[in-house]
């Protein structure tokens, strides 16, 4: 998996542990994942040096911070959008998630915004 790849998994996901429980840990987005917490605290310090993330050190919370949520609202926006689409055109729920977790990563903005359109006026 490309860097990219999973580094806006890992901002999605976090965004959305948070929506869910209000604090996140590494731990929480390893089980959401399946991946090892070692990996996942290897993957939070990546995106602590980018700038998306902070880690509390007594309390061991993520916490996104103004760049990284406008950057993980901006990647759940266009896994929403895709997933839609692809239920539109008769996919089941979890054949649309499974290929809109694909193809959220290589469509282009302008396609992107093609897309949301449409979905706006269906």
């Amino acid at each position: 998996m490309k860097y990219r790849e999973s580094e806006e998994m890992y901002l999605e996901t976090i965004l959305l542990i948070k929506r869910q429980k209000g604090t996140v840990r590494a731990i929480d987005v390893a089980g959401e994942l399946g991946y090892a917490k070692a990996s996942v605290s290897r993957a939070v310090g990546l995106l602590v040096s980018r700038g998306y993330v902070t880690v509390d050190e007594s309390s061991k919370e993520i916490n996104l911070t103004q760049a990284g949520v406008a950057r993980a609202t901006e990647i759940y926006e266009r896994h929403h959008v895709i997933t839609e689409l692809l239920k539109m055109v008769g996919a089941s729920d979890e054949v649309a998630e499974d290929n809109a977790c694909r193809i959220e990563h290589v469509l282009t903005p302008e396609m992107f915004d093609i897309l949301k359109e449409y979905l706006k006026k269906a």
